[in-house]
């Protein structure tokens, strides 16, 4: 990707319902046979850091998550725009390896689809509220956090559940960074302990 971008930038998303234009894009970058990494983050264009935050949290939310590797792809994914986030970068760089990954389109449709529902409710229950949540030092913390949720993921790839309930942690917190929503901000930080209990109670059973 190449560097001449401005700061962050969402207001081109639908200020109704942003979380569902993500899905719709994404969707509509998935339209061929074959789709990649670098056509689902590129749709949002190069300076729209937290729309592309979310495209892999929702990824590895959908059923495009039981593709081997694909949760670790994911993660290494929120790891690095999470980390441009943290230090403030004006633009985003991705590495070719993981923007050359690509998957069969049809089952990314089908993937992308189920997650219609997700978008409309979180679109219906968003709103800005509790904005010290979202503002300041905690702003920077909710991305150091999910940055350590995505560099996570590849360790936990054989955990079931876990890499899908740290993206929606991190979908939670990008949504509270989009609408500045302190409420689901805390919502995420449910989801980040359910995701810590799961491997610990897989490691208690073996």
């Amino acid at each position: 990707m190449n560097r001449a971008a401005a700061p962050d930038r969402t207001s081109d998303l639908c200020p109704d319902r942003p979380v569902g234009e993500i899905v719709d894009r994404l969707r509509d970058a998935a339209g061929g046979p074959r789709v990649s990494l670098r056509d689902m983050v590129q749709s949002f264009g190069e300076s729209s850091f937290i729309p592309a935050l979310m495209v892999p949290a929702l990824l590895v939310v959908s059923p495009l998550s039981g593709i081997p590797l694909f949760s670790t792809f994911c993660g290494l994914l929120i790891a690095f725009i999470a980390g441009q986030m943290l230090i403030s970068r004006r633009h985003l760089w991705l590495p070719e390896f993981l923007m050359a990954r690509s998957f069969d389109g049809a089952k990314a449709r089908k993937g992308i689809g189920k997650l219609r529902g997700l978008a409309d409710w979180l679109d219906r229950h968003s709103r800005s509220r509790l904005r010290l949540m979202t503002a300041g030092p905690m702003r920077k913390l909710l991305q150091a956090v999910c940055l350590l949720c995505g560099a996570a993921m590849p360790f936990l790839e054989l955990v079931p559940f876990s890499s899908s309930i740290l993206g929606l942690t991190v979908l939670c917190f990008a949504t509270a960074l989009l609408v500045r929503d302190g409420l689901f901000a805390t919502i995420g930080c449910a989801t980040l302990a359910a995701a810590v209990l799961v491997p610990l109670t897989v490691a208690g059973v073996i």
